[in-house]
């Protein structure tokens, strides 16, 4: 498949690294993203870089999106410098941000009527699994084109799983973002009790982590954060727009999710702070007295 040209919009942490690898399969890539510095390293590799979403959708077969917010999202699809507007027929437009259902389902109708097939296909893994290829990938769409992508999606992760219809992708997704927000507030807990009783804290992780407890956020944000490191896997204000999202659909739903609703309010506490570009590992400052109300 690497014959196909892909563009790809969207150079944060998780999206160059996601780029890197087509790149790095064969893929011809074409890259844009608000902030140009940040696509230098990838230019250097061989990338080439476009002006707008406009010329990424003149030349490309194939655009993945990988941006921050549901406005965002809508501005690059939508907007008259759009994918959709300047899309033709037979392309892929994949977008792998975390947004909105709603958005996904109006992003699958408007390039429906031009012939353009669209897949909302947000991912889970962090930074690491960016750069190994191990994401998790939740697909919403229509199988056939979830077929025809398969390649491009295998291409950056492990456990990659067509969910249903438009949006179904982007529901998928909040549901694993449910789970890690209230397991890291568990997580934090862990780690603030183990410590104030004295325990020799990585033998303590080491074996909570091999047990009933262990889990993804526990093996791999848990050490990062007992070396003091808050660098962004995943940015606290993103996760804050994911718990928003998902509180808004749960509400449409007529659910309460009380974890939810507590772990966004102590990541908020955290931004108001300053922390909003540190990693979701921050929260335990939370405790530490730096970030709490």
């Amino acid at each position: 498949m690497p014959e196909r040209i892909i563009g790809f919009i969207g150079l944060g942490v998780m999206g160059k690294s996601m780029a890197r690898r087509l790149l790095k399969a064969g893929y011809p890539l074409f890259v844009y993203t608000r902030t140009k510095e940040k696509a230098t390293d990838l230019l250097q590799e061989g990338a080439v870089w476009k002006d707008s979403p406009k010329e990424v959708a003149e030349a490309a077969d194939i655009v993945i999106t990988m941006v921050g917010y549901p406005e965002d999202v809508r501005a690059v699809y939508l907007g008259g410098e759009g994918l959709i507007p300047n899309g033709r027929p037979g392309q892929f437009f994949i977008d792998m941000t975390t947004s909105s259902p709603a958005l996904a389902q109006r992003l699958f109708a408007e390039g429906k009527k031009r012939g353009i097939h669209l897949l909302d296909a947000p991912v889970s893994g962090g930074d690491i699994g960016a750069k190994n290829g191990t994401l998790a990938i939740m697909v919403g769409g229509e199988e056939e084109a979830f077929r025809e992508m398969l390649p491009v999606f295998e291409t950056l992760g492990k456990r990659i799983e067509h969910m249903g219809g438009p949006g179904s992708g982007q529901h998928a997704k909040l549901a694993n973002q449910i789970a890690i927000a209230s397991n890291m507030v568990g997580l934090c807990e862990t780690l603030v009790y183990a410590k104030h009783a004295g325990l020799p804290m990585e033998k303590a992780l080491s074996v909570i982590s091999a047990g009933a407890a262990g889990s993804w956020s526990l093996a791999n944000l848990a050490p990062r954060i007992l070396a003091g490191d808050y660098s962004p896997g995943f940015f606290i204000k993103h996760f804050i727009k994911d718990m928003k999202i998902a509180l808004e659909e749960a509400e449409k739903m007529g659910l309460a999710l009380p974890g939810l609703a507590l772990a966004k309010r102590l990541y908020e506490a955290l931004a108001e702070r300053g922390e909003e570009n540190s990693g979701t590992q921050a929260l335990i400052k939370y405790w530490d007295g730096s970030g709490r109300e």
